[in-house]
């Protein structure tokens, strides 16, 4: 296992990271203002979930190929940018029915909610250079049994960034209860929040290797 000091490097480290708004943490806040705080923090447990399959990449060896390969870096950053675009796209189209999700069951599965957040947190480069490029770093050597040193870092990680990409929603979901008086405001954030997802996607596929 990593010793003290590396546990607790590594967990400053993760925590400056993680905190720092990037791709996972916008998409987050706009379903929280579109969608409300239920179906952030699904999004959230699907977020925490895509990253950890990284975490599993990178401890058997796939995340060194991501890391150097330009091909493999741009298709799966094109992946997640495409998927963004889509459903800020959706979100602007659905814009005039989202009354619907002030009921108390909205009418999207939670599963559906699990699923986007996955596929966005898979597809997320700030992670992908993270896990696979600076992780590493902390990993004990000496110790062995690296994939399970590496396994239990990102699990550490994701337990971060499970807390406080869940304190961005729960903040955001309480903002939305003022646009949720007036369907116009709702209209509105609805709108600005499907431009924002678009505008992300977009930033990620021009983002490069050393972004």
């Amino acid at each position: 296992m990593p010793s003290p000091s590396q546990l607790l490097a590594f967990t400053l480290t993760a925590f400056v990271i993680i905190v720092i708004p990037g791709p996972s943490v916008t998409f987050i806040v706009a379903r929280a203002l579109a969608h409300g705080r239920r179906a952030a923090v699904l999004t959230v447990i699907g977020n925490t979930m895509g990253e950890y399959v990284q975490v599993v990449a990178v401890a058997f060896g796939a995340g060194v190929l991501v890391e150097r390969s330009v091909a493999a870096f741009t298709v799966l950053k094109l992946f997640g940018a495409a998927y963004l675009i889509y459903l800020g796209l959706r979100a602007i189209r659905d814009r005039g029915s989202l009354g619907a999700f002030l009921d108390p069951e909205p009418p999207h599965s939670a599963a559906r909610y699990v699923v986007q957040g996955s596929a966005v947190g898979v597809a997320n480069p700030k992670t992908v250079i993270f896990l696979a490029a600076i992780l590493p770093e902390f990993v004990n050597r000496t110790a062995g049994r690296i994939p399970e040193q590496v396994l239990f870092l990102g699990l550490l990680f994701s337990a971060i960034a499970l807390v406080s990409d869940t304190a961005w929603a729960l903040a955001a979901g309480a903002a939305r209860a003022w646009f949720a008086r007036s369907p116009r405001r709702l209209r509105l954030i609805g709108g600005v929040s499907g431009l924002a997802i678009v505008a992300l996607g977009v930033r990620l596929a021009l983002t490069g290797r050393r972004d």
